[in-house]
């Protein structure tokens, strides 16, 4: 196949920093992207379409007529976006929504890693509020209660107190917590150590793993403040070792794919592996079945071979024939997000010094919550832009970073200033 049409689907910095890999490839043609953003909108051809509306992305691709269909948020997998396009023979990049349970149902979850001999936390699944107050009894405290379903990262309340575990638990049930009942929640195990995000691609048989990162999710310096979908990210070779990458490979990725084969659901796409490095050793924190956010800036940055071509022999079923290369050294991706955040926020703001940023040998600023209006690009929501860049060492990385985002303004910006402190501390 060659002129390749894709059709990318959100419009996240996620899904910019995908488009930006996928227009280095000398098989496409064109990238339409719906809804995209700002920024997308300077690489892709992007239509107005809602992520949340199923009829609405059909309306899309039967009209675009794509060559391959990528689909980038967790929502429209969970719609079922994915079996539709196979239903009508379209090539599609992702899972089918029973594949995407791994993410949407963390009962689903834990249950499937225990039967699949998963290290992972222990864990109760309970259906109402008595049974989870009796389920707390057998946990020490802090304690983790997550929601079952999608919260948008809202869903998972890490409580130190027997009090605030009890709050949540009837706060989720009783909806007042996030708007809406759950019919069931997790107790797990509070797990102590350092979180990393390990992502693999996958054919539904085979598992190709991507370099690894780590994430910042805490607003504030030092990891502290509110959760947020993530403030800034690092990759390098040296978040795990080459014998540890193995480990985890071929005893939590690999695994996963084939029980999920097993269980008559092939999983085909990116599976983000959240994972929490304890003194007994990786554990999985979650499993997310998308490319993660901001994660994706860092990673693409790293990239030395073709992402296209990866997608593809993914949705073939030859992720085995193909290789993938990455650069040495590091990348960093540092958050610049709206005031107030991730509470309430203005939007609309104009940004300025983007080109001035973009101007710095090794800079790429991926557009997340951006809009583009009559020529000036506004903000548009809550994580604003994420400022990336490669460099030979992560302290390169990281300063080329913050020399772009020390260009972009905007009234209120925000941006943590400690992005991967944890790797410099370590660094001799």
């Amino acid at each position: 196949m060659s002129g390749i049409k894709a059709l990318l689907i959100g419009g996240g910095g996620r899904e910019h920093a995908l488009a930006w890999s996928i227009a280095q490839s000398p098989r496409i043609a064109e990238i339409v992207c719906a809804p995209g953003n700002g920024g997308i909108a300077s690489i892709a051809r992007c239509l107005p379409a809602s992520q949340k509306d199923l009829d609405d992305l059909l309306r899309v691709v039967a009209a675009e007529q794509p060559d391959l269909t990528i689909v980038g948020p967790e929502v429209p997998l969970a719609l079922g976006l994915v079996d539709e396009l196979q239903r009508r023979s379209l090539p599609v990049f992702g899972p089918t929504r029973a594949a995407a349970a791994l993410e949407t149902s963390k009962s689903f979850a834990k249950r499937f890693m225990q039967r699949h001999a998963i290290p992972t936390a222990h864990y109760a699944v309970c259906t109402s509020e008595d049974e989870a107050l009796a389920a707390l009894e057998l946990f020490h405290l802090p304690v983790v209660i997550k929601a079952d379903g999608l919260q948008a990262g809202k869903g998972v309340l890490i409580c130190e107190t027997k009090r605030e575990a009890e709050e949540a638990i009837g706060g989720l049930f009783s909806g007042t917590l996030l708007g809406a009942a759950e019919a069931s929640l997790v107790v797990e195990e509070f797990l102590e150590g350092e979180e990393v995000s390990f992502l693999v691609l996958s054919d539904g048989r085979n598992v190709t793993p991507l370099v690894p990162a780590q994430d910042h999710k805490r607003i504030g310096e030092g990891d502290t403040g509110l959760n947020t979908g993530g403030m800034g990210v690092y990759s390098t070779d040296a978040i795990l070792s080459p014998e540890m990458r193995d480990w985890i490979l071929h005893h939590i990725a690999q695994p996963t794919v084939d029980g999920m084969a097993a269980e008559e659901t092939p999983f085909v796409g990116v599976l983000f592996i959240g994972l929490m490095m304890t003194a007994r050793g990786p554990m999985v924190l979650e499993f997310n079945t998308r490319f993660g956010d901001p994660e994706t800036q860092a990673i693409v940055m790293r990239l030395n071979s073709d992402l296209l071509e990866g997608l593809t022999a993914c949705v073939e079923g030859r992720l085995s024939e193909t290789e993938f290369r990455w650069r040495p050294g590091a990348s960093a991706c540092v958050i610049a997000a709206s005031a107030g955040y991730p509470g309430s926020y203005i939007s609309g703001l104009p940004i300025d010094g983007l080109a001035e940023a973009a101007a710095i040998p090794g800079v790429q600023v991926f557009h997340a919550g951006t809009a583009l209006l009559d020529g000036e690009y506004l903000t548009a929501g809550g994580r604003v832009l994420g400022v990336s860049a490669a460099g030979a060492t992560l302290e390169a990385a990281l300063s080329l970073a913050y020399e772009g985002i020390a260009r972009v303004e905007f009234e209120g910006i925000y941006y943590r200033r400690d992005i991967g402190y944890r790797a410099l501390r370590r660094t001799p």
